[in-house]
């Protein structure tokens, strides 16, 4: 069955399934398996495999066996065995990947603990199975504040229903056991259907719900990660961070699980290290170990009455002053061996993409320059006296500017054409076609 509502909007852009990895089809599954195999055809005597992989709510994932030989492909919704009734799924692989599967995942192909596929799906089924499915988010809202007025410290984060509507099951996360005996009465009278609770931790509530890290990309447990590794602090200990609860901490409130993505890299680096509990002894004084740069292979260490004051060393120096103290020699002082780091010349940044610069608005506007700055005529800067020009320009306003005569080494020149007037010149206007604005707007005759 495929999802009506992953179809694309009237604009022509895909508007999305909205249903967070629950629909009908498979483009939106957690580690959907593509069936490589499924264009081969099977040598002559050879039995297709009978077990088929079927997905259920929020990404679960089973294993029936096919005993009615039904030919299934995938997509397709079929009922299966439940207790009590039947369920209602979508097969998602089948074939010999199925095989390959069960063998990660270890369970035994052989047992007959397998569950059975019934049938396809009829409509009837399809329709049950909807009307279902349409109860859980207003149960979930009833189901939450019932379990406020009991004062029960848990969080019910999902309900899924099985596929006939006979049963409905109630995830929540605690902190501690909870006891919801009387909880399990009130939700029996208040939705008349059979009740089973189930506990998920907070990772797993996190990747049922899925969302955006700080990294600015999907949730790790909501895209591919399965296993759940348990995470400590040592992990950001090992990797030189700041055991900051709010940095080192996801959506689902414990430790990131990206923390032990690089881990085994800075554990195998840290083998070429010394102890942090290393103790240098000098004729100074003894030093103890403060820092460590394991990328660059540095320690620092501090004299014992001068703890504020931190000497730079190279692991190998570290290792030679460790193997005289070991002779019972000491070192005249750590100045012999520290090094002087000196500052990185600070990179010198191109605008090599034309961007703007982030600061431009940061700069008092310039103000607008004013137009009524006098200009120094011509004769004034001729004569040199710029105060007389200034006393002829406010005596005679009205004074013809004098034109500049052609040099005499340019027997070329054109005569001066400022005495012709310029029709195109609101300034030069003919005497014949005065300026009337009052008939801008009257047709031309």
């Amino acid at each position: 069955m495929a999802c009506t509502s992953c179809s694309t909007s009237s604009g022509g852009a895909p508007k999305g399934c909205q249903n967070k990895g629950t629909c009908g089809t498979d483009s939106c599954n957690k580690l959907t398996v593509f069936d490589w195999l499924s264009n081969m055809n099977l040598s002559n005597g050879e039995v297709p495999f009978d077990c088929v992989e079927i997905r259920f709510k929020n990404g679960r994932k089973e294993f029936y066996r096919n005993t009615e030989k039904l030919t299934l492909s995938i997509g397709d919704i079929v009922a299966t065995e439940a207790s009590p009734g039947h369920d209602i799924g979508i097969v998602t692989l089948t074939g010999e990947l199925v095989k390959i599967q069960m063998k990660k995942k270890g369970v035994n192909h052989t047992s007959n603990e397998i569950a059975k596929i019934y049938r396809k799906a009829s409509q009837k089924d399809i329709d049950i199975w909807s009307e279902a499915r349409a109860k859980e988010d207003p149960m979930k809202v009833r189901a939450r504040e019932l379990a406020i007025q009991l004062k029960l410290e848990m969080k019910i984060s999902d309900i899924e229903f099985q596929g006939d509507g006979s049963k409905a099951t109630f995830y929540y996360t605690a902190n501690d056991r909870v006891d919801f005996r009387q909880l399990i009465k009130d939700f029996a009278r208040e939705f008349s259907t059979r009740i089973e609770m189930k506990q998920v931790g907070f990772r797993q509530e996190a990747a049922r719900l899925g969302g955006i890290g700080s990294c600015g990309r999907e949730l790790c447990c909501s895209t591919w990660l399965t296993d759940f590794r348990s995470v400590n602090t040592s992990a950001a200990r090992y990797q030189q961070l700041s055991l900051n609860p709010q940095k080192l901490a996801g959506q689902c409130g414990k430790l990131k699980c990206c923390l032990n993505y690089e881990l085994d890299t800075y554990m195998d680096a840290l083998k070429e290290f010394p102890d942090m509990d290393t103790q240098l002894f000098t004729e100074k004084g003894d030093a103890f170990c403060q820092k460590l740069d394991i990328f660059k292979g540095l320690m620092w260490f501090a004299y014992k009455n001068n703890m504020a004051q931190w000497h730079v060393l190279k692991t190998e120096q570290v290792r030679e002053i460790m193997a005289e103290n070991k002779e019972k020699k000491r070192v005249s002082s750590l100045e012999d061996f520290a090094l002087e780091l000196t500052q990185e010349p600070e990179k010198d940044f191109k605008n090599a993409m034309g961007q703007d610069s982030l600061t431009r608005f940061d700069a008092p506007k310039n103000k607008k320059k004013s137009n009524s700055r006098k200009r120094k005529p011509a004769n004034a800067a001729a004569s040199g006296d710029a105060a007389t020009g200034a006393q002829v320009i406010k005596a005679n306003p009205a004074a013809p500017k004098q034109n500049a005569a052609p040099k005499p080494n340019n027997p070329g020149a054109r005569p001066n054409a400022a005495a012709k007037p310029n029709p195109n010149k609101g300034g030069n206007r003919p005497p014949n076609k005065p300026k009337n604005n009052n008939n801008r707007n009257e047709p031309k005759k």
